[in-house]
């Protein structure tokens, strides 16, 4: 049964309140591996699989603030084009990946091309949405 600092193995599907899939683990042709506490997941969806066990499906509905927050304004940068190099192409509605300040990458969506000024939101793609977590626990260690 899953309790604080399981390690569990699970598919998800994640759907927008229209029903559109937005990610599933079975698209990937693999299970999502995580372990309850280690803040990869909000607190308040960690809370809704405590208590699952092996062979366990659930529905969660997530509002935009315990999913994946809320957008901040911060994370919208402004950055000159010369900054892309090589064959990126710089179009509304791409995701690059860029290298954060922590070495670390992080995708962001290209918002707005306006001469050599490019907009990045770097705000999760799911920020602000409801969305509703389908899960299948596949083990519990």
């Amino acid at each position: 049964m899953i309790s604080q600092e399981s390690a569990v193995t699970l598919h998800f599907t994640i759907k927008m309140k229209d029903g559109s899939v937005a990610d599933s683990t079975h698209n990937m042709g693999k299970p999502a591996k995580l372990v309850i506490g280690d803040g990869s997941l909000s607190g308040s969806f960690e809370q809704c699989l405590l208590g699952l066990d092996v062979g366990d499906k659930k529905e969660i509905e997530l509002k935009a603030e315990d999913a994946f927050g809320m957008p901040n304004p911060d994370n919208i940068h402004h950055m000159d084009r010369t900054k892309f190099v090589g064959d990126a192409e710089v179009e509304v509605g791409t995701i690059m990946a860029f290298t954060g300040p922590d070495g670390m990458e992080i995708p962001g969506i290209i918002k707005e091309v306006a001469g050599d000024s490019v907009t990045v939101d770097f705000n999760h793609p799911l920020a602000g949405q409801d969305v509703t977590f389908e899960v299948e626990i596949l083990s519990v260690e």
